[in-house]
């Protein structure tokens, strides 16, 4: 005797659920946000809900909800596809860890050295991606461009809600993307049509443009809200992990930089990587978050008239040029991004206050890093401080995290505020502590050398036989440089 059907009222806009209908949700306050929808056989209510998740990564395992509308309209599990256990081993049946063998290829390189860089050597079979940036900062030329670099490891399924067929045709020849016979294109953002194409293709790659087009017609709302989004996506991740295929979902973000919706999606997803550029044609890709590899590495790239260029060697892009000698308020630093060093340049200004309380301007470098390092300039150095506006930039616009930055920031502060310009030919890299102590950094050799390639022969060395101790004992070495 089949079971009894069970129904639950959800909220469109949080997912808050309730066994009742109530007017206001009270998860998130909304009001008139309630719909009823059915569980799917063999889920249970909310805590312990287990509903049918098959391969094909239809809704109904997206949380156990299928709406009445659509009873019975669900894809049938293909237990044929890579990565589905059969009878005796299935879905429903624990397997010894050391029993599952390894995928032959375990990664799927693009070609694009940059994206393939931040994503940990290539993208992992079976894994999802999600990339966000702000608008126009080239995350669907990215995205166009990979499709046509990964052509070379299977059918590459190019799902795109915000640009038709004949405008992605367009794109493609600008970009100068020719052998297509690999690549298909969908121009419709339909949850339920994207997956009988995925059946019917079985693509190694997705690519989906964009997620906040998604729409799935078992949640009665727009496009973008929460559910729309999170069912959506993680049907589309089900079934790519089901049928080690990777998939790549680009987002929206909001005015703050963040990723636009529920930040479930990120939870949900194996990566999750930021677009940001410096306000130039410099594009920097950086990894949030990396099941499968370093969030570490930045990806860089250029805007030019054919698409995204990699910028393979940037050991000059962050270094202004000079025929004269430094101005106060700048030195260089050579820092630690993943695998790689970039030698940057840190500029300081320091202005008095003209009313209320000093006040730091960075947006590159952590404005309370900077607070930190003013404070243990005034105490241990004697440097006042509190009565000036302090603005820091970054040459190139990179934002850096690495606490190597902290050395070179302090002595940034100290030239821009005693107006005594350092040596052109110094480079320093170093930590900084409350009490003004120097610690040493990982990977000093190889930033000196970095340096020295650049033409820095100056360094100060925390941890070196003589090694500078204190932030004391740095300014002084840095000013006893002689200045070229």
């Amino acid at each position: 005797m089949a079971k009894k059907n069970q129904y639950v009222f959800m909220c469109k806009q949080c997912g808050h659920e309730e066994p009742k209908w109530l007017g206001r949700c009270p998860g998130c306050g909304e009001w008139n946000s309630f719909k009823e929808m059915r569980v799917s056989p063999g889920g249970t209510l909310a805590g312990g809900r287990s509903g049918s998740r098959g391969s094909s990564g239809s809704l109904a395992g997206a949380g156990g909800y299928i709406s009445r509308s659509r009873q019975g309209d669900s894809h049938v599990p293909s237990t044929d596809a890579p990565g589905v256990h059969q009878e005796g081993q299935g879905i429903h049946e624990p397997v010894s860890l050391a029993a599952v063998q390894k995928p032959a290829q375990a990664r799927l390189a693009s070609g694009i050295g940059e994206l393939d860089r931040v994503l940990g050597g290539g993208l992992m079979e079976g894994s999802s991606v999600l990339i966000g940036g702000e608008p126009g900062i080239g995350k669907s030329t990215l995205m166009l461009q990979a499709a046509g670099a990964f052509q070379h490891a299977g059918q590459v399924l190019y799902v795109s809600g915000e640009e038709g067929a004949q405008q992605l045709k367009l794109r493609a020849e600008r970009l100068g993307i020719t052998n297509t016979a690999s690549l298909l294109l969908f121009c419709n953002p339909q949850i339920e049509y994207i997956q009988d194409v995925l059946n019917q293709v079985q693509p190694r790659i997705i690519i989906i443009d964009s997620i906040q087009t998604l729409i799935t017609q078992d949640i009665d709302s727009a496009p973008g809200t929460v559910n729309q989004m999170k069912l959506s996506v993680f049907a589309l991740s089900e079934w790519a992990r089901s049928h080690q295929a990777g998939v790549f979902f680009i987002a929206h973000v909001t005015k703050e930089g963040s990723i636009a919706g529920p930040k479930v999606i990120e939870h949900m997803v194996d990566a999750v990587i930021l677009f940001e550029h410096s306000g130039s044609d410099i594009r920097f890709l950086r990894a949030q978050k990396n099941r499968f590899g370093s969030v570490d590495e930045v990806g860089l790239f250029t805007m030019g008239d054919q698409g995204l260029e990699e910028l393979s060697d940037p050991s000059k892009v962050f270094l202004v040029e000079r025929d004269t000698p430094l101005p106060p308020g700048v030195v260089a630093a050579p820092i630690f991004e993943g695998s790689r060093i970039l030698v940057v340049e840190i500029q300081a200004l320091t202005v008095p206050v003209q009313a209320g309380y000093g006040r730091v301007y960075s947006d590159k470098i952590d404005a309370r890093r900077v607070s930190r390092i003013a404070a243990v300039l005034e105490k241990h150095a004697g440097i006042r401080l509190s009565d000036q506006d302090i603005y820091v930039n970054v040459s190139g616009g990179i934002r850096i995290q690495e606490v190597g930055v902290e050395l070179p920031l302090a002595l940034a502060i100290m030239s821009a505020r005693t107006g005594q310009a350092l040596s052109r030919q110094l480079a320093v890299a170093g930590e900084v502590s409350l009490a003004g102590e120097l610690r040493p950094v990982s990977h000093y050799k190889q930033r000196v050398s970095a340096a020295k390639d650049l033409g820095f022969i100056h360094s100060i060395d925390p941890g070196a036989a003589k090694k500078v101790k204190t932030i004391q004992e740095a300014v002084k070495q840095a000013l006893s440089i002689k200045k070229e």
